[in-house]
């Protein structure tokens, strides 16, 4: 079975910024140690596998170069631009991941609106190894994410947070059982709310360029704080990307946009469950 296949950058309006996904589209399900070759093969965060279901309806998982990931914003966007590209008469579309959500899918505006499900988050200690290994000195609050297995760290300053410059091979030497680390600062940026960077590498890449499936807690998190519904929020990596985001009862709405940067077919024949 051959697989037609997209790459495209994710929460920007331009090529070469923002989050490279992988976007595979499956006529049937294949093994999933096929699609974390696949993944591994493209080096991206995530790689996303999608099979039509319906008209508009579709499954959706998320894979990076080392397991299977729960939930992914970045690759839900860029699905759904190629979604929309390869379906032109659809304005809306809908996506059931393996973990149960229903994420649903609107382009409106020359926008892509996600509709995701609200998380919570509880206090929570952070380890000093990880501290002294991302280069934190001091923090604001430290919380945990259950449904991402994330610590998610606000300290003072944007101006700290995109001067970090974690040590990752000490922090790949640490025992922990959490995904990742997201650090978090109001943003001293003209537009702009909040800032954050997402570090990983005990489950995917060192850092994620864009990440959007951390908005689930996070949007509430700086909703609260800061008594706004709707935020802009701008990730300080190197490749940078922004989005807005709005808390709406139990939804949490990102508003974004991608950009496609190639289309093709994988030549591996893959054996079909």
């Amino acid at each position: 079975m051959k697989i037609k296949t997209f790459i495209a950058d994710a929460f920007t309006d331009k090529l070469f910024k923002g989050n490279p996904a992988a976007v595979c589209i499956l006529k049937e399900a294949i093994p999933e140690e096929n699609m974390i070759q696949i993944a591994k093969e493209f080096g991206f965060s995530e790689s996303a596998f999608v099979i039509q279901k319906g008209p508009a309806d579709f499954s959706i998982r998320y894979f990076s170069p080392v397991t299977e990931i729960p939930l992914c914003g970045h690759a839900t966007m860029a699905s759904a631009k190629v979604l929309f590209s390869e379906y032109p008469d659809l304005d809306t579309l809908t996506f059931k991941t393996q973990f149960g959500h229903i994420l649903e899918l609107r382009s409106n505006n020359n926008q892509i609106e996600m509709v995701f499900p609200v998380h919570e988050t509880e206090k929570s200690p952070f380890p000093d190894d990880i501290k002294n290994a991302i280069g934190i000195q001091n923090i604001i609050n430290c919380e945990y994410n259950k449904d991402h297995n994330i610590l998610m760290v606000e300290i003072e300053s944007s101006k700290q947070l995109e001067e970090l410059s974690p040590d990752f091979a000490i922090l790949k030497q640490i025992k922990t059982t959490i995904s990742g680390v997201l650090v978090t600062a109001p943003s001293a940026r003209d537009g702009y709310d909040f800032e954050y960077r997402y570090f990983w590498p005990w489950s995917g890449s060192n850092e994620d360029p864009v990440t959007g499936g951390v908005q689930s807690f996070l949007c509430k998190y700086w909703s609260v704080k800061l008594d706004k519904k709707i935020l802009n929020a701008f990730q300080c990596s190197e490749r940078t990307g922004s989005m807005q985001v709005e808390l709406k009862g139990d939804q949490t709405i990102i508003r974004s946009n991608a950009v496609i940067f190639l289309a093709g077919e994988m030549n591996q024949l893959i054996k079909i469950l």
